[in-house]
């Protein structure tokens, strides 16, 4: 797939272009504005830059801070980054413009500290590559008649599929599948392809994928890093501007130079990826990483190059080091399924934040903040999130995700939760992950059925159950798991919508087939439950 240029705006129309006879003038520097999440020495941006003419600007701005209340974790991760990437390439020899945060001339917002440093070195023009959400996006497109000079808003050409690529491959398509993507994604970049056919004769693998995990005295130790001077620095201003946001700061333990994710990715490599995909979909007590990467965060950031890590595990396969179901289950997550999020999310927006295909309404209980519920495996995740601004896919997605679904929250709120708490969200990854795979709130666009399920999900996958206060083999007792009953009642009150999708037929004749009073106490009891834990809305 060929890479387009030159991104377009929101409305697909030209971006606007300042004349060559600007207010500016034209025989200052260029601003090459670099954002949060566009570590990389080789973003667009930088490559169109003139190292001896240009200045590069970094600026971390309140806006971006606080438009939701993000993980103090979170908060201090991207700063550090951002000020050891600021660094990086001063020692590189580009002219660096930092702005931080508590400088008191800081006007809080992108378009401010542009606009400024704009005005500040007699700009010409201003560089930027594509950003990753929408609402900045569409602030950007007002750039060039804001501070007349021209603004070029280039592809990010990080990802392996443009977005004018995506939507070439969507068009006229009746079912926007992520397998049928991904085999185009395995096929252009060459990953564990012979010749024309999949390596191994198959395409995925994830079958092999599902085994539960047993508690193992040998479970890689992971790398982690004591803060530097720099990282320090960030983590006494966010512990003291940000207190009130949810999260533990320390012990912060993240890689916030490229060195030290390279470390952590060699780690995985080394230690981790012959077991990763036996045990990816596992949860454990008390082991918050188990095989897992913990590479997203850097990925996401720019630290890290997507197609470079998938090709040295695809490496590891050839050479013996890994197993072709752990190797094609790690590449399918980064050029699969984050390729085609990303493609839904632009496809879609704006209004794809706003669906709510089951009208959902009630609000997202507080222990998703204090993480205070008998419900052990909640807990679990709810904590680990709070001192970690991590959990693994399994957890979002079947207890987090799951129960805020059949609890029927508001998909929004969930999304807001979920963009908020885990260090590698972004909007652009995050959103479709939550409306469309965790909460089905697009009504079937990017999954084929809601990820529904009850506590015999969590307890084959899980310790979890074991240690718990509720029963995790009944639904219709004082005890019984609120997994069990809100399963039922979820499915009861959208049969409408549900049953005559084809992969619920027999679930639904399961349904059927229950007795008049076993019905009626599943519903009883989860009204009861939730008016408690998530009463609806307005």
């Amino acid at each position: 797939m060929a890479k387009r240029k030159q991104a377009k705006t929101i409305d697909d129309k030209p971006s606007k272009r300042a004349t060559s006879q600007t207010a500016k003038g034209t025989d200052g520097p260029r601003i090459v504005h670099i954002l949060g999440d566009q570590l990389s020495p080789s973003i667009a941006a930088l490559k169109a830059a003139d190292k001896a003419r240009d200045v590069v600007l970094l600026c971390e701005v309140h806006d971006e801070t606080t438009y939701v209340r993000h993980h103090k974790k979170k908060i201090a991760l991207i700063l550090s980054a951002m000020r050891h990437f600021a660094d990086e390439l001063r020692g590189d020899g580009w002219t660096v413009d930092y702005v931080m945060l508590d400088d008191k001339r800081n006007s809080g917002s992108f378009r401010g500290e542009v606009g400024r440093a704009v005005e500040r070195h007699g700009a010409c023009a201003v560089i930027v590559t594509e950003p990753g959400e929408y609402r900045v996006r569409s602030d950007m497109d007002g750039w060039s008649d804001a501070f007349d000079v021209d603004v070029d808003i280039l592809d990010d050409d990080r990802f392996v599929c443009s977005i004018a690529e995506f939507e070439t491959w969507a068009k006229d398509r009746k079912a926007l599948r992520m397998e049928n993507f991904y085999r185009e994604m395995r096929k252009s970049t060459g990953l564990l392809m012979d010749g024309d056919q999949p390596v191994g004769d198959k395409w995925n693998f994830d079958h092999d994928n599902r085994k539960p995990a047993k508690s193992d005295l040998f479970m890689p130790k992971r790398t982690w890093f004591e803060p530097d001077v720099t990282t320090q620095a960030v983590l006494d201003l966010v512990g003291q501007r940000f207190d009130n946001h949810f999260g533990d700061l320390e012990p912060f333990r993240f890689a916030v130079t490229r060195p030290d994710a390279e470390a952590v990715f060699q780690h995985f490599l080394d230690d981790c990826l012959e077991r990763f995909g036996d045990y990816q979909d596992a949860m454990l007590e008390g082991e918050k990483f188990l095989y897992h990467s913990l590479v997203s965060f850097y990925i996401n950031l720019g630290l890290l190059d997507p197609l470079d890590v998938c090709r040295r595990v695809e490496a590891a396969y050839h050479e013996k080091d890994a197993p072709l179901n752990a190797v094609e289950g790690f590449i399918r997550q980064i050029i699969g399924w984050r390729e085609y999020v990303r493609g839904i999310y632009w496809l879609k927006m704006p209004d794809y934040a706003e669906e709510n295909f089951f009208s959902h309404n009630r609000s997202l209980p507080d222990f998703y903040w204090t993480g205070e519920t008998d419900m052990a495996c909640v807990r679990a995740a709810v904590q680990q999130t709070k001192e970690e601004a991590y959990a693994h896919h399994i957890q979002r997605l079947m207890v987090t995700g799951n129960f805020a679904m059949l609890a029927g929250v508001d998909p929004h709120e969930v999304h807001e939760w979920y963009l908020a708490v885990y260090a590698d969200a972004y909007e652009w990854v995050e959103l479709p992950n939550v409306i469309g795979m965790s909460q089905f709130a697009d009504g079937g666009l990017l999954g084929s059925k809601p990820y529904a399920a009850s506590a015999n999900y969590i307890d084959k996958m899980s310790d979890y159950c074991g240690g718990c206060a509720y029963d995790k083999k009944t639904k219709t007792k004082d005890d019984s798991c609120p997994f069990n009953y809100l399963y039922w009642d979820f499915l009861a009150r959208n049969e409408d919508t549900l049953k005559s999708n084809r992969r619920m037929g027999m679930i639904y004749g399961t349904w059927g087939k229950m007795k008049t009073a076993d019905k009626l106490s599943i519903r009883a009891r989860s009204r009861v439950f939730l008016d408690d834990v998530a009463p609806e809305k307005g």
